[in-house]
């Protein structure tokens, strides 16, 4: 505190002061606040440094938080955030959940960010890896390994997230379609196992999840666009994984649908070319998944008769799934094979039961008016067949592989039959295959064989070959010699023979002049047969002398 000293010349001056001579002293107090020039400089560095804060935390995103099952590849401090090659968050921190068995990952975004942070989106680590076929952040050899994420449709907000252990195989928005296949088991297929059109890989499958009950797969499969468009309603998928080795009636086929479905296995689609439902379908419809691209493609029948065929022949070389064959059109397949022992005449048969599809027996478009759709009128129609003799039999497809089918054809000369519509499953009436025919031949021929006594005809035949040999030596020494001379006699009379035919010999001579002398007579004869037939009258009067 500061005093100063004023004179006070006026009222208020003691006298004391006044004699004394000199002013009288009063204190003034000087603010509190007076700020000195120095202090300003301080102020405006508090002041900037305010600003900058002020402009950082409202510049500064939300803070997220994901979980991982490990913190492989991720370092707080130095992991980005990427969202198309772009950086827009990196991890502050990480921790353990409470549990012990996530980590968790606590990340500042930016601000530009907080509109992508949905309920939908997806964080993942970006590292490298091989995976359906594809290689993927191999840049992180070099740069280290960065999360990157996908940005999602919903609307609604979130902070939290669980990050993804693989990478999505499509980003979101992609154009296309998704759909859905309901299968046995996945086989060899994988997230990201291509999809071909025509061996033109145009989608891939995006996930695949066991059913609650266990007792097949979801699998669901994305088609980019602008093939999205080529799935219909008829459209049918199959496993187009590996090579496909079957072995049918027809033989051995091998197919394959590309060298990368052989690797990584795959599917493939097709439209029926003889479908009539060409619409596309919807996105997530769900079709079937088939194993192979000849189930696939069956035709798709909305009639089906169920018979039962039974066999007292072995069915070795028939196969569930085996045609049924008319006239070399399939009209129908096996469904199942059984084995059936009949207590009253204690013997054994083999029931196969069949399904047949009469719409093909007619031409398309023509089943109402041939043969009708009720049951009653398909029965009738049967009966009639198997009175004309239609019959089932077992036939073989194929020597190499031992295959059998059943062939229904008419055998006028079989029995008399009629269809058992009493049982639940009615059954048609069979004859004996051709192989089963066959074997009844030779067992008949070997039958015959065993009949013919061979030991009594070899006895009578060693007796007739001592027989035959005596002869040979009695003709040798008794028929022999005289054989001989009667050959030599023979020789000679040729001889004699050939010696007068020759042209020097005096019988060829004289025949000569003989004939020379006859063709004179002969003509002569001719010479006096003309003149006779000029003047008749010589008979009767001779010969008129020729006038001068």
């Amino acid at each position: 505190m500061q005093w100063s000293w004023t004179v006070n010349n006026a009222s208020g001056q003691s006298d004391s002061e006044e004699t004394a001579g000199f002013p009288m002293a009063v204190h003034e107090k000087k603010s509190r606040w007076h700020m000195q020039l120095v202090w300003l400089v301080p102020l405006v560095a508090v002041l900037i440094a305010g600003g900058l804060a002020a402009q950082s935390i409202m510049q500064r995103g939300p803070t997220i938080t994901i979980s991982f099952a490990t913190g492989e590849g991720i370092e707080a401090g130095k992991t980005k955030i990427k969202f198309k090659n772009v950086d827009i968050g990196v991890i502050k921190s990480l921790a353990l959940s409470d549990d012990h068995k996530t980590v968790l990952a606590s990340a500042e975004m930016s601000r530009n960010a907080s509109s992508m942070l949905v309920d939908d989106t997806r964080f993942w680590v970006v590292r490298p890896r091989i995976a359906g076929g594809t290689v993927s952040g191999i840049s992180t050899l070099i740069s280290g390994s960065h999360i990157g994420m996908d940005i999602g449709t919903s609307q609604k907000v979130r902070r939290d997230f669980v990050g993804l252990e693989s990478p999505p195989v499509l980003a979101s928005g992609a154009p296309g379609r998704e759909f859905v296949l309901r299968s046995g088991n996945i086989g060899s297929l994988d997230i990201g196992s291509p999809v071909f059109f025509r061996r033109l890989q145009v989608g891939q499958i995006v996930s695949y999840a066991l059913d609650p009950d266990g007792a097949g797969m979801t699998v669901h499969v994305f088609i980019n666009a602008p093939y999205d468009r080529y799935v219909t309603n008829d459209t049918r998928f199959w496993q187009a994984s590996g090579v496909d080795v079957t072995l049918d009636t027809t033989g051995v086929k091998v197919n394959t649908e590309s060298l990368v479905s052989v690797l990584i296995g795959g599917l493939a689609f097709e439209t029926p070319p003889d479908t009539t439902n060409t619409s596309e379908a919807d996105a997530k419809r769900q079709f079937q998944l088939f194993g192979d691209r000849a189930d696939a493609m069956k035709r798709h029948d909305a009639i089906v008769d169920k018979y039962v065929l039974n066999f007292n022949d072995s069915v070795r070389g028939l196969t569930v799934g085996a045609p049924i064959d008319f006239r070399g059109i399939v009209i129908g397949e096996v469904s199942a094979i059984s084995a059936h022992f009949d207590p009253v005449s204690k013997e054994f048969s083999i029931p196969v039961e069949v399904n047949i599809f009469p719409e093909r027996l007619v031409p398309r478009g023509n089943w109402q008016g041939s043969i009708g759709t009720k049951e009653s009128e398909r029965r009738a129609f049967a009966d009639y067949l198997v009175s004309k003799g239609l019959r089932a039999q077992l036939r073989t497809a194929s020597l190499l592989t031992g295959q059998l089918y059943i062939a229904i054809d008419f055998f006028p000369a079989a029995p008399k039959a009629t269809v058992n519509w009493s049982n639940p499953i009615p059954q048609l009436p069979t004859v004996p295959g051709n192989l089963q025919g066959l074997q009844d031949a030779i067992a008949s021929l070997v039958a015959k064989l065993n009949a013919i006594p061979f030991e009594g005809i070899s006895k009578d035949l060693r007796k007739t070959m001592t027989d035959a040999d005596a002869l040979l030596n009695t003709i040798n020494t008794d028929l022999a010699p005289d054989a001989k001379a009667t050959l030599a006699a023979a020789r000679e009379a040729l001889n004699s023979a050939n010696r007068a035919m020759q042209s020097d010999s005096p019988l060829q001579q004289g025949t000569t002049e003989t004939m020379q002398e006859l063709s004179r007579a002969a003509a002569s004869v001719r010479s006096l047969a003309d003149y006779l037939q000029r003047h008749p009258e010589a008979l009767i009067r001779g010969k008129s002398e020729d006038k001068p």
